[in-house]
């Protein structure tokens, strides 16, 4: 059985950069995930993690995305190394991607997969410290839940929800892969 690490990437405080964390107890709250699968709240990705490359044969980051073009609760799904090689827009908000971590950890010898999810934000930068997300991004915050569920269920996991409504077929999540 596949060992899997889910990384839910933002502040709390920054208004739509918390959309990792907001994502993370909107999942905790609505799903009972197989013992296999280790979720964790982690702030900012960081090279200290890197013996986490070495626990777990798939990884997958959950972080908010800007300057894409795209619409604010857009969902993009998208390969570690994609995200690193791309030059421009701010499409990752945190210094160390998942990219940088496997890249780093090959140097000791460890190898791991990954996904990466993201969502176009409207406002990541509040006068003030404000904890919640704004209206276009709270309101697709199911959708990228659904979108992480549907990668853990790509990956061999059996899913519940707790409140006992069946599963549903998650072929229909689509999600934009860059």
């Amino acid at each position: 059985m596949k060992r899997i690490a889910v990384f839910f990437v933002g502040n709390r405080l920054m208004l739509d950069d918390g959309v990792g964390p907001a994502a993370y107890d909107l999942i905790r709250e609505e799903y009972i995930l197989p013992d296999n699968v280790d979720m964790f709240d982690v702030g900012c990705m960081s090279l200290d993690m890197i013996s986490k490359v070495n626990e777990y044969d798939f990884m997958i980051t959950v972080d908010a995305v800007d300057e894409s073009g795209s619409e604010p609760g857009t969902v993009f799904r998208y390969r570690p190394h994609d995200i690193a090689r791309t030059c421009g827009a701010r499409t990752s908000l945190h210094d160390t991607k998942l990219a940088d971590l496997f890249d780093a950890a090959a140097l000791l010898g460890y190898a791991s997969e990954g996904m990466c999810y993201g969502m176009q934000v409207l406002n990541l930068e509040p006068a003030e410290f404000m904890e919640g997300l704004t209206q276009p991004v709270a309101d697709r915050l199911p959708f990228l839940a659904e979108s992480v569920i549907a990668e853990l269920v790509r990956q061999g996991c059996s899913i519940e929800r707790k409140d006992g409504v069946p599963p549903v077929s998650y072929t229909h999540l689509r999600a934009h892969e860059t």
